[in-house]
């Protein structure tokens, strides 16, 4: 394990590089064919990311979010987003977020949410205790919360949601103290040192969500998708995370 974390924080350090001179510097996005965007400094990242870890761990797979996937159905898969939250990066706001998580069958076991311009990173995984870095203060670990009347939520957009979704959303919204949009990643991160209680989010394809759950568990926070089961590959990308168990418990309930 310790391995695998030694090679993740060395190509986060090396994606960081790259991506920092593009902030706040006029980087124009293209569209993608989902018509997301995309710039020169997502590319140019993932490609810094993938050449590290196929150099340290030739027989893994990797799936990015920009690249082709190289033996995605390897026992072992890195699963990379370069820049969690582009429409936050192209419009200047550090509240994007470099992705990198590693599954196991299919299953996320360990997770990286790394932001290079606060310099704030987090991680954590099976075998390995939730870690967070960074100069802006806050303390690893999910809040005691337990009740929705009392939770802080948040999503990073209601246009997420379709026609089935929205109103399950609205359950739980209305369930909840307050609701906070945007953040796209980083809002997971603020979960993990206890300042949100919830993120409920849809749509997320594998690079949105590897990483975050392994990070999440470490810091005593509960993962799973709208109906409760863990996440892996296939599943159907609806992601709840909560602070703790009983809070989870009520937020799937609202969700129901």
């Amino acid at each position: 394990m310790q391995e695998l974390i030694a090679a993740a924080e060395a190509a986060l350090d090396a994606a960081g590089a790259v991506i920092r001179p593009y902030f706040r510097a006029g980087v124009t996005a293209d569209a993608k064919s989902d018509e997301s965007p995309v710039t020169i400094a997502d590319q140019r990242a993932e490609e810094v990311l993938r050449g590290i870890l196929q150099a340290r761990f030739p027989e893994f797979g990797i799936i990015g979010e920009e690249f082709p996937p190289v033996a995605a159905d390897a026992r072992h898969v890195w699963v990379i987003d370069p820049i969690d939250g582009t429409r936050a990066f192209i419009t200047g706001r550090p509240s994007f977020c470099t992705l990198l998580g590693l599954l196991e069958d299919g299953a996320p076991v360990l997770g990286f949410i790394d932001q290079p311009v606060t310099g704030e990173r987090w991680y954590g995984g099976r075998g390995a205790a939730g870690v967070f870095r960074g100069p802006l203060g806050g303390r690893m670990g999910t809040s005691a919360v337990a009740a929705l009347d009392q939770a802080e939520l948040s999503a990073t957009s209601p246009a997420m949601f379709d026609e089935d979704q929205a109103p399950r959303f609205a359950r739980l919204q209305q369930a909840c103290r307050r609701v906070y949009w945007g953040g796209d990643a980083y809002a997971f991160g603020l979960l993990a040192l206890g300042q949100i209680d919830i993120v409920a989010e849809c749509k997320l394809k594998p690079w949105d969500w590897a990483a975050l759950a392994p990070v999440i568990e470490a810091a005593g926070g509960v993962v799973t998708d709208w109906s409760g089961e863990k996440l892996r590959l296939g599943c159907d990308g609806s992601v709840l995370a909560a602070a703790n168990p009983a809070l989870h418990a009520a937020a799937l309930e609202a969700l129901a």
